[in-house]
């Protein structure tokens, strides 16, 4: 296969895991905005990290930051796709970011709340194999503004 095919798909692959994220985060940002529970399967861990203080900054839902970032990574991922060097740099330091932030509701579930979400699991692990296509990216035969 030839490079430009090959960063195509590569970054058509990226567009998709973040926009299941961006889905699944929406999905939770209305939840939360409209004040019902999210559907979690019964699972009184679910309701209870959902329904941390950890699940806000200030006003605003961290699921709803989530779904900016996985859309910002979708819209990084799809110009990229196209060509646009600027796009692939930002959609690598978005997609930093991401695990970052990441990391850190991780290490809340597990050592602060002791108990798990399954939206925040999924959320996780796409946001795993968006780092992990960041680090296994094929790189660039040409730089295009």
């Amino acid at each position: 296969m030839s490079g430009p095919r090959i960063q195509t798909i590569f970054y058509s692959a990226a567009a998709l895991i973040a926009l299941l994220g961006l889905a699944e985060a929406t999905y939770l940002t209305v939840m939360f905005l409209s004040g019902e529970i999210a559907v979690c399967g019964g699972s009184p861990d679910c309701y209870q990290v959902l329904g941390s203080s950890y699940a806000k900054l200030g006003p605003v839902p961290v699921s709803g930051l989530g779904a900016l970032a996985y859309f910002s990574a979708f819209t990084f991922a799809t110009f990229a796709g196209f060509g646009y060097a600027r796009a692939r740099k930002f959609f690598t330091w978005t997609v930093i970011a991401m695990f970052c932030m990441t990391l850190w509701l991780l290490f809340v579930q597990a050592f602060r709340l002791h108990a798990f979400c399954r939206y925040c699991l999924f959320s996780a692990a796409l946001i795993f194999l968006l780092t992990g296509l960041v680090v296994a990216r094929p790189a660039a035969e040409t730089e295009k503004n």
